[in-house]
């Protein structure tokens, strides 16, 4: 039962078809006022937004597009049960806005025919309205609002705001009015074998709510057998028999299950545009389909996708220059201020050493994080990701893949944990389980610190052919080293554990638009967002406890006593010497003293002698007990190894580097082996870069392969495939690189 609702609040519920524009609706309605959050016990987002329609409040919840309201799992169930005021944490909604695209009216009111039927009030939004009449598409609106019972029809172009104060009025009027009623469309035999199931039913449930009639009719037609389980309440194997034989009848009558819901539905669909809808009798070419001609062409197509990619990470690197120096210069006077204002000892070298230089190494990159998802956001809802996916189609299928996996691997460049759910979309379980796979090898927003930190210090920013630099063709072979490993790795497993044949991909292409600026801003905001929550929880959580295995134990008092002396004698020369020279002198010797001094510390606490434990395997990449005791405290989120190397390398109290450089950049630059040696250099910088890009992501990525798999013996397979392949592919990037810098 759903939770009581706000007398003075409403709720509308938005559903339709993907690629609709429901998403553009929601963010017109609601602007700014959106949460996102996930339905208890499933992994379905939850985005609900605010809205207000004359003095009432109205609550907005944007349930996942579906095409159909058919649910055969406990995700797919939401929506449903939202519909029906079935959920204990969302108020049952008071209205329901259908958004139905006005170039593709029959498919979308299928779903408008199974919303019909739950009982509530709805309103039909009409999208796409400009695309139809470009198309030479007519809609007769009064026609078609008699013809579904008189439920609104509304025209909207969300992203103009055009209709929108007219939506409104009709949501406020529908809630107040009852739903309309209209006929089933099933053939008379299927409605009997729904009434005598219903009436089965409420004999073995005396005294309990009668199960919603929707819900009936899906048990008759869900195959699957997953709504025996879950919505019956009666004896499983009894409901099961009783269904099946009314299958069994329903077939003897012709109306074979589950067959009888397409052919009722898409009849009623074409009932209802009959006389309503008039096209050309030749169909228009539009402005869309010129375009199409030219990026989803084989070459050009190709061509103008991979040169989208380059100036997106371009984008990247030059324009979040100032913002990245704005914060990197905050981070640095707050942890100057908290050292100045705090007495000197364990807690505060928690706080400036720990916390501030752990959390605020990754938070600079917090610009990047942002442009990245605004690109994406761009690309997304002006309809063109979807064309990547069909230009992809013909790569897919060479590696045993159909274009279905190039959206959840495309999802997987900001999370591999909604791209790994993302693959729910395909059907195959061989296609299924190898995109999951490989998912993880697509470079998330976590590594991108890890490439900007390394790629600033150590890649000249000199370029290539006076357009593309250095830099930025550095991230794009990053993501490529994560797209051609998972190409390598998909076709293996096409070919040995996941053997089988392709299945052929239909994927449906969403008219063109203008990008919503308030999608666009949110997705961007909603992502850097969660960003800054993994900064303020899981990185400083991992930030402390790196500072305590580095802090701890400390040097034995004798030989931090010693430091001491030398120190404090040599300051004390420096502050009675008059020649600059001198004082230059004895200040680098206090600088040696106090390196020697830190890392004799960090060699005896806990976290250096676990990195010296695996020194010996490391050393091959070019690494020392430094940089590999960062990429082990980096397991339970990637982005942390910034945060690691700030804390090993002491970035909380060096403050010293070239103009414009960050503290830890510096660092790094200056960090040497015992014998002198600089410890960083581009080979070094592109094995740890390439052991990044391949290595399994973190440890929710790893929960959530279970999850969606059932099984831990796969999320075993990927951490150690992967961490195999990360290491292979870091010494090959040390070895070659350093033969080619000899």
């Amino acid at each position: 039962m759903a939770i009581a609702a706000d007398p003075q609040t409403r709720t509308v519920a938005l559903i339709g078809n993907p690629n609709t524009g429901k998403s553009t609706v929601f963010g017109a309605l609601s602007g700014v006022q959106q949460r996102v959050g996930n339905y208890p016990g499933v992994t379905v987002e939850k985005k609900t937004g605010r809205m207000t329609i004359g003095d009432r409040r109205w609550t907005l919840i944007d349930l996942p597009g579906t095409y159909s309201l058919a649910p055969r799992s406990p995700d797919e169930m939401v929506a449903v049960d939202v519909l029906l005021g079935r959920r204990a944490d969302t108020p049952g909604p008071d209205a329901v806005l259908c958004v139905v695209d006005a170039t593709n009216l029959e498919r979308n009111l299928y779903l408008v025919s199974q919303v019909l039927e739950l009982g509530r009030p709805a309103v039909v939004a009409l999208t796409m309205t400009d695309l139809a009449e470009e198309r030479g598409v007519a809609i007769d609106l009064d026609r078609l609002r008699d013809r579904l019972g008189g439920v609104p029809v509304v025209p909207v172009q969300a992203h103009r705001r055009k209709g929108l104060d007219a939506l409104k009025a009709a949501l406020a009027e529908a809630a107040d009015r009852p739903p309309a009623v209209v006929e089933s469309p099933f053939p008379e035999p299927f409605r009997e074998e729904v009434a005598a199931l219903e009436a089965w039913l409420a004999e073995r449930r005396p005294g309990g709510p009668p199960l919603p009639r929707y819900l009936v009719e899906r048990l008759l037609l869900d195959l699957s057998g997953y709504l025996e389980g879950v919505v019956a309440q009666v004896d499983p194997a009894e409901l099961h028999d009783r269904v099946v034989s009314s299958r069994a009848r329903l077939a003897e009558a012709g109306c074979p299950v589950p067959a009888v819901e397409a052919m009722a539905r898409y009849g009623w669909a074409a009932g209802v545009l009959d006389g309503v809808v008039s096209r050309p009798d030749q169909p228009r070419m539009t402005t869309g389909d010129r375009v199409d001609r030219v990026l989803t062409h084989r070459v050009w197509g190709t061509v103008i996708f991979v040169a989208l990619m380059a100036m997106m990470f371009q984008a990247v690197f030059t324009w979040a220059g100032p913002a990245m120096d704005l914060i990197d210069a905050g981070v640095g006077w707050l942890a100057e201020a908290v050292e100045g204002a705090m007495a000197e000892g364990a807690l505060r070298s928690l706080v400036v050493d720990g916390v501030i230089a752990g959390v605020g190494g990754v938070i600079v990159f917090l610009p990047q994080i942002f442009i990245l998802f605004f690109f994406l956001g761009i690309l997304e809802d002006c309809g063109y990701l979807a064309r990547a996916a069909y230009l992809m189609d013909r790569l897919m299928t060479r590696l045993g893949l159909s274009g279905k996996s190039f959206i959840p691997l495309l999802s997987s460049f900001a999370c591999a944990i909604p791209g790994v759910m993302a693959t729910r979309v395909i059907e195959d379980r061989r296609d299924r389980m190898t995109t999951i796979l490989v998912a993880p090898l697509m470079s998330c927003s976590a590594r991108l610190p890890v490439y900007t930190l390394l790629i600033a210090a150590f890649i000249p920013p000199a370029a290539i052919g006076g357009v593309l630099s250095v830099q930025a063709a550095t991230m794009v072979g990053l993501y490529s080293v994560g797209v051609v490993a998972a190409a390598g790795v998909a076709w293996a497993l096409k070919r040995t554990v996941f053997r089988g044949p392709t299945p052929p991909f239909v994927m449906e292409l969403p008219a063109y638009k203008w990008p919503s600026p308030r999608v666009v801003i949110f997705r961007m905001l909603d992502r850097g967002w969660s960003f800054v929550r993994r900064a303020g929880t899981i990185i400083v959580a991992v930030s402390v406890v790196m500072w305590a295995l580095l802090y701890y134990p400390r040097l034995p008092e004798r030989e931090a006593d010693r430091y001491e002396q030398e120190v404090f004698a040599l300051e004390a020369a420096r502050e009675r010497a008059d020649d600059p020279d001198r004082v230059a002198e004895l200040q680098a010797r206090i600088a040696a003293i106090e390196a020697r001094a830190l890392g004799e510390q960090q060699r005896n606490s806990l976290l250096g002698r676990a990195g010296r434990m695996i020194e010996p395997a490391v050393r091959p990449l070019g690494w020392d007990w430094r940089i590999g005791a960062a990429a082990l405290a980096s397991f339970p989120a990637r982005e942390v190894v910034v945060a690691t190397l700030g804390v090993v390398f002491d970035i909380g109290t060096d403050v010293e580097g070239e103009e414009g450089a960050s503290r830890l950049q510096s660092a790094l630059r200056e960090a040497r082996w015992p014998d002198g040696r600089p410890l960083f250099s581009v080979p070094v910088a592109l094995s740890i870069m390439v052991f990044f890009a391949l290595c399994a992501q973190c440890v929710s990525t790893l929960a959530v392969i279970r999850r969606e798999t059932n099984s831990w013996a796969w999320p075993a397979f990927s951490f150690a495939y992967m961490t195999a392949l990360a290491y292979l592919g870091a010494l090959l990037a040390y070895q070659l690189g350093s033969l080619l810098a000899a």
